[in-house]
Order: C-alpha cells, then structure tokens, then sequence
C-alpha cells in the first residue's frame, strides 16, 4: 500500500532528511586517503547522534554499521571494517536516519584524490541521471517517467544500469511502497500523487549491469570488477514539484 503524507509529515520527513544531508557533507569534507571505512563509519555515527538522529541502517536487518561504505566495484551495501581508503578510490557512502520516527535516505559517491578521468565522469553522469529523474518526480506522471529517464540519461553514455536494486517509497518505515527502478517505460507503474515521498536511487556501472553478492550477505559488486556509483535524495511529490528532503 502506497502512503501519502501530509504537508506537516513532509516536514518533519525533511528533519531526518536534513541530517542526512548534513552528515554527507561531513563525509566529502572528511574522507582522505589512510582512513580505514571502520574510521569513516565511527565518524557517521557520532556526526548523526550528536545531531538528534538515530543511525538507522545500524542493525536494520543485522546491518552491523551505521553507514553502507563501498569502493570501486562495490555497488552497494559494503560493511565498514579494515580497508583503507586510497588515494585514486571511488567510495560511495549510504546513510540512513530516523528522526521523531520519520526516516531520510541519501548516498553520494566521493572520488578520493585523482582518480582515472572516466571515473570522475561516471560519478558525475550518475549524479546527472538522479537529478533528471528527480525532474520527473512530478504530480500526474506515472513512476516510469523517473525510471526510464534515469535509464535513458545512463545508457545514452555507454553505462550498465543495475537492475537487481531499486529504489523505494520511505516515510515511517526505511522501505515503504512504491518500488522506484532505474530503468523501464515511461507509461509503467502508479501515478504520482501529491503527498509521496520515494528515495531515487541509480547505481551506474562503467561497464555491465550485472552485479553479485559477494559471502558476507550484504556487499553487492559488479560483475566485471569494473567500479559503480551511486547517487540517492529522499523527495517529496508536491503541488508544486519535486521537493529534495535530503539536503543540509
């Protein structure tokens, strides 16, 4: 079932989004080569705590983090512990919060130093893609719009779509209906409806879509080796468009 918010729950939605926005802020003035992802983590959580939020990845599903943490060829979900970040990494940081119950939900992918020049353009078509399918976000359009815009603006550069991890509706719970995939037909899924809050997420990879699980359960990478970004908001469907929740 599909739940709608009111104009006052979107508000406190943006609370949590806030800090969300807040802590990714931290995270690309922080990160540096010689950290470990058990360090960058420690610093995620204490930055959430100390800022009214509960870490809401920690434990969701026996996640043993407060922060998804993943270099390179890791798409998704990497548990921080004893790798080091280098100089010459791409490292995509997840963060999750709950805040008065109601959840925020964003990911950002850092470049650590010089990195290879196709590298840096992944990260930024990724980011392009998520906001062109956040321009689509919009009252009367059905879901496919965002899905097939993301996927257009992706595949148009050569890039592989993950097609195994979706996005997804959140407001008093991490993962609520609707599904949000990054690919599809514009004419597929719900119509959008003033009041829903969903997390865009693409996970782009420079070379196939294929992706697998690697023996911990959680960490999810690419197929090939070759290394994924991943770029997420919390946005609210308005009267008046899309409204991004996860900024600072």
């Amino acid at each position: 079932m599909i739940i709608l918010k009111s104009t006052e729950e979107i508000e406190m939605m943006r609370q949590a989004g806030r800090v969300v926005g807040m802590t990714l802020d931290m995270v690309g003035q922080k990160i540096r080569p010689g950290m470990t992802t058990k360090e960058l983590d420690t610093l995620i959580e204490t930055f959430l705590t100390d800022n009214g939020a509960i870490p809401a990845f920690k434990g969701y599903h026996g996640f043993p983090a407060s922060a998804c943490i993943s270099v390179n060829d890791e798409v998704v979900h990497g548990i921080p512990g004893i790798r080091v970040i280098r100089e010459g990494d791409i490292v995509s940081v997840d963060v999750g919060s709950i805040v008065d119950g109601w959840y925020g939900d964003s990911a950002r992918t850092y470049a650590v130093g010089t990195v290879p020049k196709a590298w840096s353009n992944l990260l930024e078509d990724t980011r392009l893609a998520l906001m062109a399918g956040i321009d689509k976000a919009r009252k009367g359009h059905k879901l496919g719009e965002i899905s097939s815009t993301v996927q257009r603006a992706a595949e148009s550069k050569g890039y592989g779509v993950v097609r195994q991890l979706v996005g997804h509706g959140i407001g008093r719970s991490m993962h609520e209906e609707p599904q949000v995939p990054n690919f599809g037909s514009r004419n597929e899924g719900p119509v959008l409806k003033t009041g829903l809050v969903i997390a865009i997420e693409p996970m782009i990879n420079l070379g196939t879509r294929e992706v697998k699980t690697l023996a911990d359960g959680w960490t999810v990478v690419t197929a090939d080796g070759q290394p994924s970004a991943h770029f997420e908001h919390t946005v609210a469907i308005t009267d008046n468009g899309p409204d991004i929740l996860t900024v600072a």
